[in-house]
């Protein structure tokens, strides 16, 4: 089988952008289906790029991490795209932000591309507001053309950030305490995250960051329930459920199989007979997760 698989991956990796997926952890091919690259057909050789095509740009803010790239000759070439980010039909990366009516936050979410914030004036995602939704001071932190701060009457402004950790990736947002790190020591951790080798027997962290549940559950490593229902079996081989619609749903277990990297993906169910589940509930544990977050 062998020269099979040799010729498959010859085949399916001839062209540049076309990599064989990082699996050592779930962490890692997650953070490889969300890579963005100005290399390959079309863009930037390495050696043409200069430091200004490299460096962090105000137009990343919520839409390419500034902290996640790798630390060899691509660093700056190869990024990954932020916890929120959405690539449009035309191929532009979106971020999304709150809008701001008459200086009152509202529930209205908008995606912007990089030219469209651009014309606008956004606040911080950790402004304070009152109940009602109004900004609670008389002058608001908030980021104009071009990236320049300002503090800016609440009326001026346009939009606000969802989330502050919007502008970095997934892999950086379960970095506990970000904002006391170095930048360059930032981007190591960021990076080593995706090196951890999948234990027997994993263990979440006392601190975390609260990214942990949906990293685990995004990377698709985790088995969740598709219905709501009541667990009628369970062995180490598979789940099934009775789901309230009155169907019956049977979720296979994989047991110590082998990933792209050699390292050892098992799973294994973390309910028990008679367990009410719910649509979306994890029902079976990953490799590196523990109760469905990532450990």
């Amino acid at each position: 089988i062998r020269p099979v698989v040799a010729s498959i991956k010859e085949f399916f990796g001839t062209s540049q952008l076309s990599q064989f997926m990082d699996h050592i952890n779930p962490l890692a091919a997650l953070t490889h289906k969300r890579r963005l690259s100005a290399l390959g057909p079309g863009g930037l050789s390495r050696e043409r790029a200069g430091f200004e095509v490299r460096d962090v740009h105000p137009s990343h803010y919520g839409r390419m991490c500034p902290i996640e790239s790798p630390e060899g000759p691509n660093i700056g070439l190869i990024g990954s795209l932020a916890s929120y980010g959405r690539v449009n039909s035309f191929g532009f990366v979106e971020t999304p932000y709150r809008k701001v009516v008459d200086g009152r936050v509202t529930d209205e979410i908008d995606y912007l591309t990089a030219d469209e914030e651009d014309r606008h004036v956004v606040a911080q995602a950790n402004t304070a507001l009152n109940p009602d939704g109004s900004f609670a001071e008389t002058r608001v932190l908030a980021r104009r053309k071009g990236g320049e701060f300002e503090a800016v009457h609440p009326s001026e402004v346009d939009y606000m950030d969802v989330s502050p950790r919007q502008m970095v990736s997934v892999a950086t947002a379960m970095i506990p305490f970000l904002e006391h790190d170095d930048a360059n020591r930032a981007l190591m951790g960021s990076n080593m995250q995706r090196q951890s080798v999948p234990l027997l027997k994993s263990e979440a962290p006392l601190v975390g960051t609260g990214m942990e549940y949906r990293a685990a559950t995004d990377a698709g490593d985790v088995i969740t329930a598709e219905k709501a229902g009541v667990v009628e079996e369970v062995s180490a081989d598979y789940i099934t459920v009775m789901n309230d619609d009155g169907t019956r749903t049977t979720y296979r277990v994989a047991k110590f199989k082998r990933s792209n990297q050699g390292t050892c993906f098992n799973q294994k169910p973390i309910v028990a007979e008679g367990d009410r589940v719910e649509q979306g509930q994890v029902v079976a544990d990953g490799p590196c997760t523990d109760n469905g977050e990532m450990a």
